[in-house]
C-alpha cells in the first residue's frame, strides 16, 4: 500500500486506516475493501467504502476492486435500511478528481442514508434544464465510444 497521496505531501489517511494506524469505526472489511463511518457525516449512518490498496483515482483502481466496492456498498445500503437509523433512501457518491469534488485522494464510495427533508442535495448548473439536441447527444456518445476503443 502506498502511504503517500500524489496530491499532498502528507501520508494518506485512508491507507493509515486500512493499516490500523489511524482510528476508524469499521463497518466491514475483506481482502479488497474496508468500510467505515465518515467522520463528517451528511446524515447518521454515512459510510465510506475504500480499496485496501491505495488508488488515488479511478484510473488507478483495478476493475475487480471497483466492483467489490459497489457490492459492499449495496450490502451496506440494505443494512442501513434494517439498522433503525433514519433511512428512507440511499445515495452512492464517488468523486473522481478535484473538479468533481474529491478531497481525499484515495478512491472512496460514499454510502449516504437519505430521508425526506434532510437538507442534502445536488446543485445543478444554470443550463441543466436545457435539454441538448439529439445530435449533441449522438456526438458525445460517439466520442465516448472512441475513448472506449482507445482504452482496449
Amino acid at each position: 500500500m502506498d502511504e503517500h497521496n500524489d496530491h499532498q505531501s502528507t501520508p494518506c489517511i485512508f491507507c493509515a486506516i486500512v493499516q490500523g494506524a489511524a482510528p476508524a469505526s469499521r463497518v466491514y472489511e475483506d481482502e479488497l475493501v474496508t468500510a467505515f463511518m465518515d467522520i463528517q457525516p451528511v446524515n447518521p449512518g454515512h459510510v465510506l467504502v475504500i480499496p485496501n490498496n491505495h488508488a488515488a483515482d479511478l484510473s488507478e483502481l483495478p476493475g475487480e476492486t471497483g466492483g467489490r466496492m459497489f457490492q459492499v456498498g449495496q450490502r451496506i445500503a440494505a443494512a442501513l435500511r434494517r439498522s433503525g437509523l433514519r433511512c428512507e433512501g440511499v445515495n452512492f457518491f464517488l468523486a473522481d478528481g478535484e473538479a468533481a469534488g474529491q478531497e481525499v485522494f484515495h478512491v472512496h464510495l460514499h454510502v449516504l442514508p437519505r430521508y425526506t427533508g434532510d437538507g442534502f442535495g445536488f446543485v445543478f448548473g444554470p443550463h441543466y434544464r436545457n435539454r441538448p439536441e439529439r445530435s449533441a447527444l449522438d456526438d458525445a456518445a460517439a466520442r465516448i465510444r472512441q475513448g472506449l476503443e482507445e482504452a482496449v
